[in-house]
């Protein structure tokens, strides 16, 4: 075996025989549910593990005072809530379709957020939900830009 043959073998590759990480992104979203499900799917046939993740964007503005205080953990406590809930769901349809799925629960911009954790785990693959947000069609969606990082193979489901 020659020192190529050799580092070839023991490096990692994206994208080989089809994927063994997949990563979804999810939410309380139409779109987000059927793309949990259509990585659930791929997952089963692939013999992939999903990696599904949760991002809750961080509120720019919280008033000073008593009032912003509370808001500040009212949000955080809907945030953990949500997260349990989803938690707990990801790991039903873990045990009934006999798949391994990771959850990660996170706040921040959805789009560095899912792009970070995919380099971390090492995805081969994302799957996203479709955004419904009409002003999307301008500024540009979640999938769009990872689409436009070219990094991963991109699975938006409608």
């Amino acid at each position: 075996m020659t020192e190529a043959d050799k580092e070839s073998s023991s490096s990692f590759e994206l994208g080989t025989d089809g994927p063994s990480v997949i990563l979804v992104g999810v939410d309380d979203t139409t779109t987000a549910s059927r793309a949990g499900w259509y990585a659930a799917g791929l997952a089963r046939r692939q013999r992939a593990r999903i990696v599904a993740v949760f991002v809750a964007p961080l509120h720019g503005f919280v008033a000073s005072g008593a009032g912003g205080a509370a808001l500040m953990v009212a949000q955080d406590e809907a945030f953990r809530e949500a997260a349990r809930d989803m938690d707990r769901r990801a790991q039903e349809v873990a045990a009934e379709l006999g798949i391994s799925i990771t959850f990660i629960a996170t706040r921040g911009d959805p789009y560095a957020e899912i792009r970070r954790i995919a380099e971390e785990v090492r995805a081969d693959a994302i799957v996203v939900g479709a955004s419904a947000r009409s002003g999307h069609r301008f500024v540009g969606s979640l999938a769009v830009r990872l689409v436009r990082a070219g990094k991963w193979p991109v699975t938006v489901v409608p």
